[in-house]
């Protein structure tokens, strides 16, 4: 008896002795858990500390932070509960919704890649994918009032001179555009817009890009002949062509296209299209002639311009210390048609000026009465920029001629040559915020002289060089071109007063 009580008292000791060990065992697990989830959640602190300084260095202005350099800090996993752990993971303080938080804000800066990307498929997707949004608005104030109602064109024929005073939103363009199926495979759709003209284009472009040096396009795009016609648009000195450049240059058209950096710092656009022109034209009024335009440049100092879209703009926005300089050169041939009836005294095609303001194939251009039909176009461009510490002048010399004239009568002249140049230059005076500028053009014509001088301020008002708003006072004297969404009009002499906000993204 006394043996047998012996042993039912000792199975509780026992027992007892065995638990000891096992809930040893069970808060050291806990511990050891609670280590690891205090180390996860001060990873998780520094990754949003990371995010907090991004953003304030985005804050900042752009290039000043790169998305990329971002720790990397893995999601916390679960942890397997041990018994009676519940009542002390509680003391911890969980703040794992703060990387969510910043999981998501890392999203939102890695949405807008120059342009806003709509969705992007990863690299080893099997039907690659990328569809960027981007858009140009202007909206312009324009009083041309100051001018001369009326001019006299080379003949000694009155005409009247169209004065504005008006607010327009000049230009809006809607671009969408990326890669299917290929990387290589470029598309893009345009809706371009003009108030002022009262136009809508709507354009698009297929490409093939076989290399760095070589990208093969079709579509709608501008004719290469002007520097302000090669992936400038708009970040010109001014918010506007110059006079010169707009009476010299081509338009836009459809046509096929190759571009490339071939060798380093030295690129090229070669296009062939329906005419310098053909903006809202049918197919069926276009002639069966071709237009050939190619411009080259080259960069011997390093790039123009930071990458993205503004990596050909004007200004020195980004003030490298590094000296840059840009040489180019550019060269247009096309044999024109009037494209209307001759019953038509105006004529569709408005690409082609004469120096006193009358459009070339205007009836009555060159002799009471007669109509010029169709005319061959040249135009050779050189031009050059400097950038250096928030500095830049840009230049370019424009000559034109025009012959082979088809008439249905008799024409006092067998050809026209016309040459002139444009010249800017600005300056930051606070870095990336405000620039200024002065500006002017001249044209030496076959009929008539014109010239244009002006002064302008450029505030950007958000750290970005994709917008601004843009002040400007300019002298015209006896403008030879016309574009409503230009500021000039044939005849147009004056002070013209501007203000202009333009987003570019």
């Amino acid at each position: 008896m006394l043996a047998c009580a012996s042993a039912v008292l000792a199975t509780p000791v026992a027992a007892e002795e065995r638990q000891a060990p096992d809930l040893q065992s069970d808060v050291e697990a806990l511990q050891v858990e609670n280590a690891a989830m205090r180390e996860q959640l001060r990873r998780l602190e520094e990754q949003q500390q990371a995010l907090l300084e991004l953003v304030e260095r985005l804050q900042r202005g752009p290039g000043a932070a790169s998305v990329a350099a971002m720790p990397e800090a893995p999601m916390p996993s679960a942890p397997t509960e041990p018994p009676g752990a519940a009542s002390v993971a509680a003391d911890v303080p969980v703040t794992v919704p703060a990387s969510f938080a910043a999981q998501s804000a890392r999203n939102i800066v890695d949405r807008y890649q120059d342009g806003i990307v709509v969705w992007q498929t990863p690299a080893d997707a099997e039907v690659p994918f990328l569809l960027k949004f981007n858009v140009n608005t202007q909206v312009r104030y324009l009083n041309t009032l100051d001018s001369e109602e009326t001019f006299t064109d080379h003949l000694g024929v009155v005409r009247e001179v169209n004065t504005r005073n008006d607010i327009t939103v000049n230009r809006t363009m809607f671009i969408l555009g990326g890669y299917i199926f290929d990387p290589r495979l470029r598309y893009s759709s345009t809706v371009w817009t003009s108030a002022g003209a009262a136009s809508i284009v709507v354009a698009g472009t297929i490409g093939w890009q076989f290399s760095e040096g070589f990208t093969l396009t079709g579509g709608y795009t501008g004719v290469p002949g002007s520097r302000s016609l090669v992936d400038t648009f708009p970040f010109f000195t001014a918010s506007d062509r110059s006079m010169a450049d707009n009476f010299f240059r081509p338009g836009f058209t459809q046509g096929i296209w190759a571009k490339g950096e071939p060798i380093e710092g030295l690129s090229y656009l070669a296009f062939v299209g329906n005419g310098l022109n053909t903006l809202n034209l049918a197919a069926n009024k276009i002639d069966e002639n071709i237009m050939y335009s190619g411009s080259v440049w080259w960069e011997p100092l390093g790039d123009y311009g930071e990458p993205g879209k503004s990596r050909n703009m004007y200004d020195d926005y980004f003030a490298d210390d590094r000296i840059r300089i840009r040489l180019g050169t550019a060269f247009t041939r096309s044999r024109e048609d009037r494209f209307s009836n001759l019953d038509q005294s105006s004529p569709e095609n408005t690409s082609l000026y004469n120096s006193d303001g009358v459009l070339t194939f205007a009836t009555g251009a060159f002799a009471p009465g007669v109509t010029v039909e169709q005319a061959t176009y040249r135009m050779w461009a050189i031009d050059a920029g400097l950038k250096w510490r928030g500095l830049a002048v840009n230049g370019q010399y424009f000559f034109r001629w025009v012959d082979d004239f088809e008439a249905d009568g008799p024409l006092p002249i067998d050809s026209m040559y016309d040459h002139g140049f444009e010249l800017s230059a600005s300056y930051f005076v606070r870095p990336r915020q405000l620039a200024v500028y002065g500006r002017g053009s001249r044209i030496d014509g076959e009929f008539g002289d014109s010239w244009e001088y002006a002064a302008g301020v450029k505030w950007y008002f958000v750290p970005t060089e994709r917008a601004w708003v843009n002040g400007e006072l300019m002298r015209v004297r006896d403008a030879p071109y016309s574009g409503t969404f230009t500021p000039y009009t044939s005849g147009l002499d004056g002070w013209v007063p501007m203000l202009q906000g333009i987003l570019a993204f």
